[in-house]
């Protein structure tokens, strides 16, 4: 559970505040400003059959509304509002946290992604799992952070296919026959029991507890978040009875614990009313947010349907003059040629089970044409002057940027943090990755992308675990990555 200013201890255990036993949270979720107020939301997991406990800010008490009850437990979600600036402080029960607004004169923002692995994450000694998380506790005591943007796969769901026995035996079966095993409610409930549980885990280790409760985030969910691949598979996986229902499971806790909403709402930092698309927009003033959905709506051939592109167009063009517009891509905008790599697939034989790792990618052949399109939106955008444009990325277990120069001979920055707790790649990996960016790339004409090595690193990828620190000083933004064993970059203009 999260620990208030001051207590450095962290716990996972139990507590009680005013009747209240506590479970998990709070954890706090962006939703935007106007300069006056920012708005917040807070979720917290409590004992079934214990009052939700209060939250409480300096001018008004916020009633706790259940959005999930199930699995002996109840989330509780309180929205409200703190003053734009400075700090603020709010209570949940007896204890008091504070948070510093992202319009405040210089803020710093974090950004993490991969916050697992694939297979026995929940086996390793915490301390080592969350040695990065620990250190960027640490230093948010030392120098607060307004935001935490959590960029993909918060949690590695891939376990989700052992928590029944026909979802077992689904997994086995040859994605042509995988319809064949129907759907009961007993694995209804098997999946939203997984989800549930590996969700109030993941908010419960002690260091992300310390930051959750003071930082506001904001998350958007990648394949691993649902299962690894997800919508780059065949569609006889995809649209499946138990596919279907993983799908379901999955958006349903990604709705209560990564947007802090119910999961039949559709809160107003989501453009798609129907909630089809989960892609969402939070701005502030001077600053813009903009995080699309490339899960919700992604089929091998695609990876937004109309809905969910016109959007996100919308999005960028709606963002106002003058603003810092960052965009959160869970996978890299700007990377090395793909395609290469998949023509060997159709040649070598055994390697085609990586195919849907790489169709994942905005640079595989498949989606080249959607590549554009996302590129162009954002280019065109700083092109015609109205402001500057960051694309913050992970999936790749790396560290590293890229830069596409404009046309109006501006440069638009790609920053890669990956990951948080996911271990560095072992091997050529890093290098082979950098041989391939060393051709580099113009998807759009007369707009070059090359991909380049963090300041002070000799590789363009680097293979240790990392975060990014984005901060603003004396009107001008700063990049930074902390390393795990190379420590903390320098300081590179954005």
């Amino acid at each position: 559970m999260a620990m208030s200013e001051g207590d450095r201890e962290g716990s996972s255990a139990e507590r009680s505040d005013a009747g209240a036993v506590i479970h998990a949270g709070p954890v706090l979720f962006a939703y935007g400003g106007d300069g006056v107020v920012n708005r917040l939301r807070a979720v917290v997991v409590h004992a079934a059959g214990s009052s939700a406990p209060m939250l409480s800010t300096d001018t008004r008490t916020a009633e706790p509304r259940t959005i999930f009850s199930g699995f002996d437990r109840v989330v509780s979600l309180y929205e409200f509002e703190l003053p734009a600036g400075g700090e603020a402080f709010y209570r949940v029960g007896d204890r008091r946290y504070r948070v510093v607004a992202p319009d405040a004169a210089d803020p710093r923002i974090a950004y993490v992604s991969c916050n697992g692995q694939e297979e026995h994450d929940l086996d390793r000694p915490l301390a080592e799992r969350d040695v990065m998380w620990s250190r960027l506790a640490d230093e948010n005591d030392a120098k607060p952070f307004s935001l935490l943007l959590q960029g993909g796969d918060q949690l590695y769901a891939d376990d989700v296919l052992l928590c029944h026995p026909e979802v077992e035996r689904w997994e086995t079966l040859p994605m042509e026959d995988r319809g064949s095993v129907p759907l009961t409610p007993e694995i209804k409930e098997a999946l939203r029991r997984f989800y549930f549980e590996r969700y109030v885990t993941t908010v419960t280790r002690p260091a992300f507890a310390r930051l959750a409760a003071i930082v506001p985030s904001i998350m958007m969910w990648d394949d691993h978040d649902i299962i690894d691949g997800w919508g780059s598979h065949p569609a006889t996986h995809l649209d499946s009875p138990v596919g279907r229902a993983i799908f379901e499971a999955a958006r349903e806790m990604f709705c209560i614990f990564q947007l802090g909403a119910a999961p039949g709402e559709v809160p107003a930092i989501v453009a798609d009313k129907t909630g089809s698309n989960l892609g969402t927009v939070v701005r502030y003033p001077g600053i813009s947010l903009i995080s699309p959905d490339l899960r919700s709506e992604r089929r091998p051939e695609r990876v937004m349907a109309e809905n969910g592109w016109s959007l996100f167009e919308a999005a960028i063009r709606e963002t106002p003059r003058g603003e810092r517009l960052f965009v959160l891509s869970s996978v890299p905008a700007l990377g090395p040629r793909m395609s290469w790599l998949e023509f060997a697939m159709d040649i070598f034989p055994g390697v085609q089970q990586f195919e849907d790792d790489l169709r994942d990618q905005w640079q595989s052949r498949t989606h080249r044409e959607e590549w554009r399109r996302f590129l162009a939106a954002m280019a065109e955008w700083q092109e015609a002057g109205a402001g500057e444009l960051t694309v913050l990325s992970g999936e790749i277990h790396l560290a590293t940027r890229g830069e596409m120069r404009l046309l109006d001979g501006s440069r638009m920055h790609q920053l890669v943090a990956s990951g948080i707790s996911h271990p560095a790649p072992h091997g050529a990996y890093p290098a082979v990755l950098g041989l391939l960016a060393r051709v580099g790339e113009s998807p759009l004409k007369g707009r070059k992308i090359r991909i380049k090595g963090l300041p002070g690193q000799r590789m363009k990828y680097v293979g240790e675990r990392n975060y990014l620190v984005v901060q603003r000083k004396s009107g001008q933004w700063l990049a930074e990555w902390e390393l795990e064993e190379g420590g903390r970059t320098s300081a590179l203009s954005i």
